[in-house]
């Protein structure tokens, strides 16, 4: 294709081809595209390099950035349209791209469930990862909201809604030897337990090092793990005590194998929050949940304090 002036691009580019190559850069692979699309391998020109490839990964050069930004500010247009003329009719139809990290599945499912039954017609995808691969999807501007623990404000630009409580708190077996101790524990006492902890990436993990630090301590660490289920069969085997979000307790509830202890400085009280990418156009679906999840606050916090009654004293 020739170089064209902007005013031809309409009559030479279909949406197809804007959708191939914005998922190119997504996904940083016409491998990758091809396989989630359907297709042979995609290729789309300008009349000028829109893409280079770096090792295996492919990146977008400055035209093909430019080019991204208009691809998503169109894609995000439509959604925008579908959903108002989908509203005309009485319903609520399209499909909600949420990122979460590992923790915030203990939370994110209720909200989606609830909100899908206010607005039935909507579908939704969610993605869990790590903190660290949760920033690099935001980077990506690969989903349309995400759930973290911890704003990556020396990351990436975004803007934050904090919207519900977020307690970390230390576990043990029920048989474990601090289950039966001083109350409350030193932070010293737990720091020479045998400590699992989760993988390097974890908000959770972050948070809770960072208060070692703090206080000079350093946590007589066993074992690493890949996700905080993994942990919880870990403790509540007797293998070692860790810190976890009192969320991830919500299915089992604290009449279970494991024991929240009751330790100085903790809980640590964090908050999920709602993260976009800075300046980002929200689709109506987007603005939509976010405005239901924070009229959730105090709906969550009362499940918190049942599942944990000592949780009041510290909020």
């Amino acid at each position: 294709m020739n170089n064209l002036p902007a005013s031809s691009l309409i009559r030479h580019v279909s949406f197809r081809q804007l959708q191939i190559f914005a998922t190119v850069v997504r996904l940083g692979s016409f491998t990758r595209a091809a396989d989630a699309l359907f297709l042979a391998q995609p290729t789309i020109s300008l009349g000028m390099p829109l893409l280079n490839s770096v090792g295996r990964q492919v990146r977008p050069t400055g035209a093909g950035q430019d080019l991204f930004a208009a691809c998503d500010e169109i894609f995000r247009t439509l959604e925008n349209l579908n959903s108002q003329m989908a509203d005309r009719k009485g319903l609520r139809r399209g499909k909600l791209r949420l990122g979460v990290v590992t923790t915030a599945k203990y939370i994110a499912p209720e909200l989606l469930a609830a909100f899908g039954e206010r607005y039935p017609g909507i579908e939704f995808a969610m993605q869990v990862s790590n903190r660290d691969e949760i920033i690099q999807r935001i980077r990506n501007n690969e989903d349309d909201v995400y759930i973290m623990g911890q704003v990556p404000e020396t990351e990436v630009d975004v803007d934050a809604i904090p919207f519900a409580h977020n307690p970390l708190a230390v576990m043990a077996s029920r048989n474990h030897p601090l289950v039966t101790g001083n109350s409350p524990l030193s932070l010293a006492a737990i720091a020479q337990a045998p400590f699992l902890i989760r993988e390097p990436g974890s908000g959770t993990r972050h948070a809770y090092l960072r208060l070692f630090t703090e206080h000079g301590l350093k946590p007589r660490i066993i074992m690493e793990l890949s996700s905080n289920e993994a942990i919880k069969h870990a403790v509540a085997s007797g293998l070692g005590i860790s810190i976890l979000s009192i969320h991830s307790l919500a299915l089992e509830g604290t009449g279970g194998p494991i024991q929240i202890l009751d330790v100085e400085h903790f809980p640590i009280l964090r908050k999920w929050y709602l993260v976009y990418p800075r300046g980002k156009t929200l689709s109506l679906i987007a603005q939509s949940f976010l405005e239901f999840s924070t009229s959730q606050e105090s709906f969550i916090t009362r499940r918190l304090v049942a599942l944990w009654p000592d949780l009041s004293r510290h909020l």
